[in-house]
């Protein structure tokens, strides 16, 4: 829908009658105004945004540094030649809480608006400075050795146990070290309320975390948290500005509700979506074919990310449907195509 802001008084309106490009007088104050596309003035907006927070990463520098014009606009392979950051370019991703506020969320905000969309976010959702991502990492790093622990965890929590037992005898000293290593970093992070090892019968001892938000972790949180690291690292790299956030509620106008795992706006781009499946997901593919045509996305940006598929199942299933398919070893390699 059309809409213009008041220059003289700050006035804002949407206008369905009125053609854009045209001027009509300001409800508020009578003044002249331009009418715009909301598309078009919700990016610049954004640019708006992105290019505020580098001047505020310019002036943060110290003294002597070299520093951009804050008038220009360069582009981001420019950026990365003249010496220019993202506002979080030298930020520790791994333990922030900068990435938990109402304005790292705005461009988001502001971009699923243009579309009549309600974005819902849980700013908490996005704060590093806990353990969930430094855990998610270790188990995605070796997903391929920790799978049967994560899933004899998942299993328990479903049966109401308070207790797993895991016998290493049979694994190579190499595997059952590793494994035993995790489960004791994992306690030390407070993911199991107890850790025992009795090293004779090889036998890990574990009693479960009763915080609800654990067992969410060993549900499938992990996988988000690992999706969503990888992601903001890659734009980090790139010197990208970028708005991101987990858990997306996003109302439509038809208020039909959906949530989406892990989004990020980079800078001058359209959204990138993973959807994150840590079990079946085959029931759900023509729910995501058909949210990614309403929020308007490639199919190259939305991106599914099963932790159980191989690299064929991926490439097959990414052949058949317009959607991306990617499992944790091509899930990096896809999103550096993006950025």
């Amino acid at each position: 829908m059309p809409i213009y802001r008041c220059n003289q008084c700050g006035f804002v309106s949407e206008e369905a009658s009125t053609p854009i490009g045209t001027q009509m007088p300001c409800a508020r104050c009578g003044t002249a105004a331009t009418v715009f596309g909301t598309v078009f003035y919700v990016e610049k907006l954004v640019e708006r945004y992105f290019s505020a927070m580098r001047e505020i990463k310019a002036l943060q520098q110290p003294e002597g540094l070299p520093d951009a014009h804050p008038d220009s606009q360069a582009s981001p392979e420019q950026e990365s030649q003249t010496g220019e950051t993202s506002p979080l370019q030298d930020v520790n991703l791994h333990n922030t809480s900068l990435l938990a506020t109402a304005e790292q969320h705005a461009p988001l905000q502001a971009w699923f608006a243009s579309r009549q969309i309600e974005a819902q976010f849980d700013y908490a959702q996005v704060d590093t400075s806990g353990f969930f991502d430094d855990a998610a990492r270790m188990v995605g790093n070796g997903y391929a050795l920790f799978a049967e622990l994560i899933d004899r965890v998942r299993f328990a929590y479903r049966k109401s146990h308070s207790w797993v037992n895991l016998e290493l005898a049979s694994l190579s000293q190499k595997d059952a070290q590793a494994i035993n290593t995790l489960c004791r970093q994992l306690y030390s992070h407070t993911f199991f309320a107890r850790y025992h090892y009795q090293k004779p019968e090889k036998i890990v001892r574990l009693t479960l975390q009763t915080a609800p938000a654990v067992r969410q972790f060993f549900d499938g949180g992990w996988l988000e948290w690992y999706a969503f690291i990888a992601l903001i690292e890659q734009a980090q790299q790139r010197g990208r500005d970028f708005s991101c956030a987990r858990g997306v509620k996003v109302v439509f106008p038809n208020d039909d509700l959906h949530e989406l795992d892990v989004v990020c706006l980079p800078a001058g781009q359209l959204p990138i979506c993973i959807e994150c499946k840590s079990g079946e997901f085959r029931r759900d593919i023509d729910k995501y074919l058909r949210l990614r045509k309403r929020m308007g996305i490639e199919r190259s940006r939305f991106v599914i990310c099963a932790a159980d598929l191989t690299q064929e199942q991926a490439a097959g299933l990414s052949a058949m449907y317009d959607l991306t398919f990617v499992n944790l070893e091509t899930l990096v390699p896809h999103l550096s195509t993006l950025l």
